[in-house]
């Protein structure tokens, strides 16, 4: 018999970590090879773990709740044949992990000895004593999750002193990720005080979803990483309303979707970045990563949860090729067919909020991404014109909030002024969809 690891795979690009929401397996069931053996959830998508092996389940090693770093094992299997399979984690010295007393007692070490390579990397950038920390995993094995809830406590165990207070287990507080290897650590975040809120009668408790933690924690992260700045531009699209509106009805009619206002602007953004390309950056610590594709994510919503599909190579397409990509997207979105590929690869983002009526909204990064760009709702206002005549106009606000590491006021002012101009001189005389 042969022991073979199932490791967390990685579920989409700038994924770093996953979230065991169901076991599909028990320990001792018989499994294919291909056969799902868990639902994972990301901030990017939910999927199911393939087994790699045909065997049986020796051992599940996260349980379900457990956020598991990229490439860390969640659970072994049994195999026919061969030798076992060497043991990828490292062995530590006897430890005597802090108890709920705050005093240092002897425990079994089962899987307290094994560190994955994540809990060692991030051990080490915070100069915490693993020795001293008690494990929340499954057979007391100490989880990324427990170091991060040390970290932010701010009570870090140093080597030749004991922890002020043991690893609280089970933190419901979302957290940040460790560093990339090129980046520095990231500063502590406080945790937020605990909140008692009563229950009246009459009041509706709503369990907290897989999906809806994941969305809180990249939100969370994103604004306590990424310093947020905020501008915005007013634009007239009276002519490109004009050109739409005149030709929507036949257009439905001849390709079978609709040809929506936000294709137009989606066109507009990637055709601007070919010319300010520093807007289609990221932020990697010691070096910023400016990208060569133009791959734009829209938001979109269904009732509980919001997806951020992807339109590659958005500046080769036509603006027919943008709103046909809209609408299918949104239909996987909507029927639970999107899949992780779907998720990748995005540069920056371009959200549809005028779809619900807003006018004016500062929109929270989709991180790594430096930019998000708001399309808010189109509406009818009076505006002096540059005659100084009083005319009723299709206006629209464009807000964007920029990662101020990346980027500077001046060039993305530059960028949105780019696009108003694209916008604005968009009318039947000069504009193509096909």
């Amino acid at each position: 018999m042969a022991t073979e690891q199932i490791k967390m795979p990685q579920l989409g690009e700038s994924v770093t970590e996953g979230t065991i929401s169901k076991w599909l397996v028990s320990v001792g069931d018989k499994v294919n090879k291909y056969d799902p053996l868990a639902e994972v959830m990301t901030d990017k998508v939910n999927a199911e773990v393939p087994s790699s092996f045909s065997g049986v389940i020796k051992e599940l090693i996260a349980v379900e709740g457990d956020t598991m770093a990229v490439g860390e094992i969640i659970c072994t299997i049994e195999t026919e044949g061969g030798a076992p399979a060497p043991e990828a984690a490292v062995s530590a010295p006897e430890q005597k992990p802090v108890g709920g007393n705050g005093i240092a007692t002897p425990v079994d070490q089962g899987n307290r000895a094994r560190y994955s390579p994540a809990v060692l990397k991030l051990s080490q950038e915070h100069g915490i004593d693993l020795t001293q920390v008690l494990g929340t995993g499954a057979g007391g094995r100490i989880t990324r999750k427990d170091l991060l809830q040390i970290i932010e406590s701010g009570n870090i165990p140093a080597a030749g002193q004991k922890a002020e207070a043991p690893v609280q287990a089970a933190s419901k507080l979302p957290v940040q990720e460790a560093a990339a290897p090129s980046q520095p650590a990231p500063a502590a975040i406080a945790p937020a005080p605990a909140v008692s809120v009563p229950v009246l009668a009459g009041d509706i408790e709503i369990p907290v979803t897989g999906v809806r933690k994941a969305i809180a924690t990249n939100m969370l992260r994103s604004k306590h990483e990424i310093p947020h700045a905020w501008t915005m531009v007013e634009v007239d699209a009276t002519n490109l309303v004009d050109y739409r509106n005149s030709i929507k009805d036949e257009f439905k009619k001849k390709e079978g979707f609709n040809l929506t206002f936000f294709a137009f602007f989606v066109k507009a953004v990637s055709q601007a970045l070919k010319e300010f390309p520093q807007i289609n950056s990221m932020w990697a610590g010691d070096k910023i990563i400016q990208k060569k594709d133009i791959n734009i994510s829209i938001a979109v919503a269904t009732d509980d949860a919001l997806f951020v599909p992807v339109i590659k190579n958005a500046d080769e397409k036509t603006i027919k090729g943008i709103a046909r990509e809209i609408s299918d997207l949104a239909v996987k979105v909507r029927s639970g067919k999107l899949r992780s590929e779907d998720m990748q690869g995005g540069t920056i983002t371009v959200n549809n909020t005028g779809s619900f009526g807003s006018v004016q909204s500062m929109g929270i990064i989709n991180y790594p991404q430096a930019a998000i760009l708001q399309v808010e709702s189109i509406v009818k206002r009076p505006v002096v014109m540059n005659n100084g005549m009083i005319a009723v106009r299709d206006m629209v606000n464009l807000c964007m909030s920029l990662d101020h590491r990346v980027l500077d006021g001046l060039v993305c002012g530059r960028f949105l002024a780019r696009v108003k101009g694209i916008i604005e001189n968009m009318s039947k005389d000069n504009t193509t969809i096909y």
